[in-house]
């Protein structure tokens, strides 16, 4: 078995993704890219190669947005590659002002930040545990503390839908279901794979460019733009957790730039955090 470390990352063709997978390339780790588009994907795995002078780039395609689409990744992925050491769960987005369903039938905010995430992990998760030292990372948001607000009888907002509302809401459920792996993970009396979330920092790339979060969103967020981090400053949290052995035996947490962070508990009760699984669960029939 080729021991060298294998990392997958989710929406890895632009922005904080490919920064993350371009600087675990250079680190020697065999990098999975992941992305929608075939053809951009493939570019961008060969540019991660160059810049790198690691040819173990390697690429697999599938739309998130569909739980279907996210069972082919973890199938195709499977079929090469027989242990995975780190799933970086990055790929994400914000919706425009209007409430959309994919064709599924889920609330797309709802179905990229947290399903997809949910289902791919849980359905990876056995080549997790072949790794001695596996950890799953799930890239959350500080959205979750300044913008979400949820109502547990209508999960996807079929009522009082907003973007920023919905972005903040699965924010914090992923933040949930990350405790909630990484409890169930520990009562199983394994530390393996660990499980730990993060907040990037308010980054400069195409994030939300396309969305129409209204008028007045969309000015701030123009203006806004020249301050923020760049993704390679960005990715800096991301790598911290993927390599440091620091935080080798953590899991469970919250980090931001590099340090743990306090989870918004505005909103949590035992209860509540159940509750997400459950819906996660139903969702993705997972087993």
């Amino acid at each position: 078995m080729n021991k060298r470390r294998i990392v997958l990352i989710t929406g890895a063709t632009g922005g904080i993704g490919k920064a993350a997978a371009t600087a675990m390339a250079k680190r020697d780790y065999i990098v999975i890219i992941h992305g929608r588009n075939e053809e951009k994907t493939r570019q961008v795995a060969i540019e991660i190669q160059k810049i790198s002078g690691n040819k173990n780039v390697d690429w697999i395609i599938g739309d998130l947005f569909l739980l279907a689409e996210v069972r082919k990744i973890a199938t195709n992925f499977k079929k090469k590659y027989d242990r995975l050491d780190i799933l970086i769960n990055n790929a994400g987005g914000i919706m425009g002002k209007k409430r959309e369903n994919t064709s599924e039938g889920i609330e797309k905010t709802i179905a990229i930040n947290l399903l997809a995430p949910f289902l791919l992990t849980g359905l990876l998760l056995d080549l997790l545990e072949k790794s001695d030292e596996g950890r799953i990372i799930n890239v959350s948001s500080n959205s979750h503390q300044l913008n979400a607000n949820p109502d547990f009888k209508d999960l996807e907002l079929k009522n009082n839908y907003t973007p920023l509302r919905a972005y903040g809401n699965v924010k914090l459920f992923l933040i949930w279901i990350s405790q909630t792996l990484s409890e169930k993970l520990i009562l199983l009396n394994t530390n393996n794979p660990t499980v730990n979330t993060l907040h990037p920092g308010a980054i400069s790339t195409n994030f939300g460019v396309n969305s129409d979060l209204g008028i007045l969103l969309n000015i701030i967020g123009k203006i806004a733009r020249p301050f923020l981090k760049t993704p390679e400053q960005g990715t800096e949290t991301i790598i911290y957790l993927a390599t440091s052995s620091e935080v080798k035996n953590i899991s469970g947490k919250y980090f931001v730039k590099n340090k743990l962070a306090n989870v918004s508990d505005k909103y949590y009760s035992k209860q509540n955090k159940e509750l997400i699984w459950d819906y996660c669960l139903e969702k993705t029939k997972i087993q």
